[in-house]
């Protein structure tokens, strides 16, 4: 703990407090040491003691504020730790305002929760566990051997050296040699003495780019920053990073929040995918604020994908084309060794043969079926993706028409057999199965629809002797287990890999040369208006499992079993031709007034009863509806369930609020939060029992 010398001052400290609390800015407290803005310390809030942040120190005491001597005072500084910088602090302070949650919310969420617990006396071993572990020189970097680079990465690489103040967005073909642009760049910010953060969308994929990152910089210190390590291994790799003795973070969203004192280049690998955005508490987009953040401290910034989110399409269209020209588009449609995207076949599923009336449908045609036997005699792998895990998405009694419903939720419990259980996948609700109906008693109960736990036991019994092998959520759960099971593949011990979205990105299967898509049309009619964009990529980064090898990408395929061949997005996925699926996406969006042509927010509310929670927003609309008229162009829906209405006995319920200009909606909501922020205080008691603004929703 530290010693004070006796002069008191005030400091402003921003400590996490709930939303509805109404604390929105940072309290006053007294020190009798200065502090620099960025300090972590231990204050009293209330009964408890917790960890707050200084954000501004020595400030001023305006006219009918609180003297120094009525303060509550700092009770510990964690000394030894280098105050958070002020980019860190700007980038906290941008996000917290962008997407209206308060400042010491969103500061102290985004630091490891190990080091929001301790205080100075636990602090301080940890930090000589620290000096420990950094006692040990590193190894000296070592050369390593660089692959030949093509040519379009060559040009990629030089249009990045150019100066320029532009995000870059790296639009490649799967195969296309991205991940080494990535590597080639970040060797140049290494070489200059930066750090580099290079990001991914989800856990499973950061082992594997450690790995190549490790074997191409052996020497530098690495670490990574995800929710599988433990709060120990996560406190350590975030220290290493503020110190600056890591060069090089590997993290999933949270880390773009990561203190860097050298940063000099940010890689958000596979850009498109929604696991970048927050879907609960502060809802912040990791990709958006990484190019805030790039911009904010002058260093790069690379977005990557085979299939961008038409957000950062529209950015990289330039004005004449009709986009906002904001960034800059890398374009590397070929892969690497010259070798061809697998041939897209889009089977018929109307041209099959009439079954028998009650009789299902096998799990994949015929011709799938014997082109998969083939690829089997062949000695090569097939993937086959079905997007639904479980055994069946629902049982239903034949007699009765009962289904397993979830009881706290709107949603059907899903069949898992293994180990015979209904289980909630929103609630985590869990129960055997039934032995017979609960409503009528009947014993024949069957399953409805399709998993992956049932199409890997009917692939089993249609390819005799065949090794089939499944990877989703359920088998993946414990530590280690998909680690085991993508091993498996690579080592050639799986003829027929079955999985869902999981294994259909920045995987890199050598021995795979057909993929099959068994049931893609569910997304095709969707009421989410990005369904169609995600469709087409997670189809399109399937695709890519295929044919990664030259020896074996000229006779590689990707099959789509649809009943609907001649929907646009199979037509343009068939020629791989995702400019021209683009354009049709951006042309139906600019009709519609949907982003990016416009802005949303949704404001969400979640009650005891339906009703409860319309109420609170009819009243919010009510409350706000002259603010709207006043900055004219905001636009409130009336309010409406969420798709699945209610989740572990809680009703939600949402409005939209769009506005064709941004800074509009941000006033607009600017504006509004007091006034919702009071009326939810006082709709306490109605059965209200949260509410929350999400600006930039991925769904409506």
């Amino acid at each position: 703990m530290s010693a004070f010398p006796p002069s008191p001052s005030r400091v402003a400290v921003v400590v996490e407090a709930p939303q509805h609390s109404g604390l929105w800015g940072a309290l006053d407290y007294s020190c009798e040491q200065a502090l620099t803005p960025g300090t972590l310390v231990r204050v009293p809030l209330g009964r408890r003691v917790v960890t707050g942040v200084v954000w501004q120190a020595g400030a001023d005491t305006a006219e009918g504020e609180v003297g120094e001597h009525e303060l509550k005072a700092v009770i510990e500084v964690l000394d030894g730790l280098p105050p958070l910088p002020e980019a860190w602090r700007q980038l906290v302070k941008f996000a917290s305002a962008y997407y209206h949650r308060s400042l010491g919310e969103m500061a102290l969420m985004v630091l490891p929760p190990e080091l929001r617990q301790l205080d100075a006396l636990q602090w301080g071993r940890r930090l000589k566990r620290l000096d420990k572990a950094l006692s040990a020189a590193p190894a000296a970097p070592q050369e390593a051997a660089l692959p030949a680079l093509t040519e379009q990465q060559t040009q990629a690489l030089a249009e990045l050296a150019q100066p320029g103040d532009k995000p870059f967005l790296l639009w490649g073909s799967t195969g296309s040699g991205k991940t080494e642009v990535y590597l080639r760049q970040a060797q140049r910010a290494l070489d200059e003495g930066r750090q580099v953060l290079m990001m991914v969308p989800e856990i499973n994929l950061t082992p594997q780019l450690e790995a190549r990152v490790a074997e191409r910089f052996a020497g530098r210190r690495i670490v990574s920053l995800h929710s599988g390590l433990t709060p120990a291994q996560r406190l350590r790799n975030w220290l290493m990073a503020h110190y600056g003795h890591a060069d090089l973070i590997l993290g999933t969203r949270l880390s773009v929040f990561t203190p860097l004192p050298r940063l000099g280049l940010i890689v958000v690998d596979e850009e498109h995918d929604p696991s970048y955005k927050q879907q609960d508490g502060a809802r912040y987009s990791a990709r958006d604020l990484a190019v805030y953040r790039a911009r904010l401290e002058k260093v790069p910034v690379i977005l990557g994908s085979a299939t961008p989110s038409l957000e950062s399409w529209y950015n990289a269209l330039p004005e004449s084309e009709g986009g906002a020209g904001r960034y800059v588009r890398l374009a590397m449609p070929a892969r690497v060794g010259d070798g061809d995207m697998p041939r897209v076949r889009v089977l018929d599923l109307s041209r099959a043969p009439k079954l028998p009336r009650g009789q299902e449908p096998p799990p994949v045609a015929r011709e799938l079926l014997a082109a998969i036997t083939q690829r089997i005699e062949q000695g090569e792998q097939s993937l086959v993706l079905l997007n639904r895990r479980g055994y069946a998405p629902v049982l239903h009694c034949s007699d009765c028409g009962w289904k397993s419903g979830c009881p706290h939720c709107s949603a059907w419990r899903v069949f898992h057999k293994v180990d015979r259980t209904l289980r909630c996948h929103h609630c985590g609700f869990t129960e055997r199965v039934p032995r017979a109906c609960p409503d009528c008693g009947n014993t024949d109960i069957h399953p409805v629809g399709r998993g992956t736990e049932r199409l890997e036991e009917q692939l089993a019994e249609a390819l005799p002797g065949a090794r089939i092998g499944r990877i989703d959520a359920d088998v993946t759960k414990h530590k280690g287990a998909l680690e085991e099971r993508l091993a498996d593949v690579h080592a050639g011990e799986v003829d027929v890999l079955v999985g869902t979205q999981m294994v259909a990105k920045g995987h890199d299967f050598r021995r795979i040369t057909l993929v099959a898509a068994v049931n893609p049309d569910s997304a095709l009619f969707a009421s989410d208006f990005r369904a169609a964009e995600r469709q087409f990529a997670l189809l399109l980064q399937a695709a890519g499992r295929a044919g990664r090898d030259a020896d074996v990408a000229g006779h590689s395929e990707m099959w789509v079993q649809t009943w609907h061949p001649t929907h646009p997005l199979y037509q343009a996925l068939s020629r791989y031709d995702y400019a021209d699926f683009a354009a049709q996406q951006l042309k139906e969006r600019e009709m519609a007034g949907l982003p990016p042509y416009a802005s949303l927010a949704m404001l969400r509310a979640e009650a005891k009863t339906q009703e409860a929670a319309v109420a609170f927003l009819n009243a919010a609309v009510e409350a706000v509806a002259h603010l709207a008229e006043e900055l004219g162009g905001i636009t409130l829906y009336p309010p409406v369930p969420t798709p699945v209405q209610r989740v572990a006995n809680v009703e939600r319920a949402q409005l939209m609020i769009e506005s064709p200009l941004r800074p509009a909606l941000q006033r607009f909501l600017s504006q509004s939060q007091a006034v919702w922020l009071a009326l939810a205080q006082k709709n306490r008691r109605s059965g209200l029992i949260r509410w929350a603004v999400d600006v930039d929703p991925l769904s409506i």
